[in-house]
């Protein structure tokens, strides 16, 4: 699949993405094997401590992977991922996470998510494994 025709599957993918959208996530960049999406905090993101929830943060950075390793036409999803959290954030802010493809075999793959503040200091790593399936985009789900 050409770069033009991966962005277009995964725009169709981030258009039924319902989660990401009511987060307010905004898809800055969308190569295979790459992507950038941003989040600016609101109040309803935080947790009892005024900070940003992490499953929020993963929500985020989850949303990153999927865009980078759906990089052809087969439907690729996580197979695992792990999160470290490393400052936490508040409403008002905007968090960024960059997924990067580290490897690519088979039907596998492993994508590295760094989650920075509007300053660019680290908010959270995150490691997602994926398994592509036999299934393409333009398949319709059962």
């Amino acid at each position: 699949m050409t770069d033009a025709a991966t962005e277009r599957a995964n725009r169709a993918m981030m258009d039924r993405d319902l989660a990401s959208a009511a987060l307010g996530m905004i898809v800055e960049r969308d190569e295979p094997g790459l992507a950038v999406v941003s989040m600016r905090v609101r109040d309803d993101m935080t947790n009892g401590f005024h900070i940003t929830h992490g499953g929020l943060v993963f929500a985020l950075a989850d949303t990153a992977f999927a865009i980078a390793c759906n990089e052809d036409d087969n439907v690729t999803v996580a197979a695992g991922a792990d999160i470290t959290f490393l400052k936490s954030t508040v409403a008002g802010q905007t968090l960024t996470a960059t997924a990067v493809r580290r490897t690519r075999s088979g039907r596998t793959g492993l994508y590295d998510v760094s989650v920075v503040d509007e300053h660019g200091d680290a908010v959270a790593e995150f490691r997602g494994r994926s398994l592509s399936t036999n299934r393409t985009i333009s398949t319709p789900v059962e």
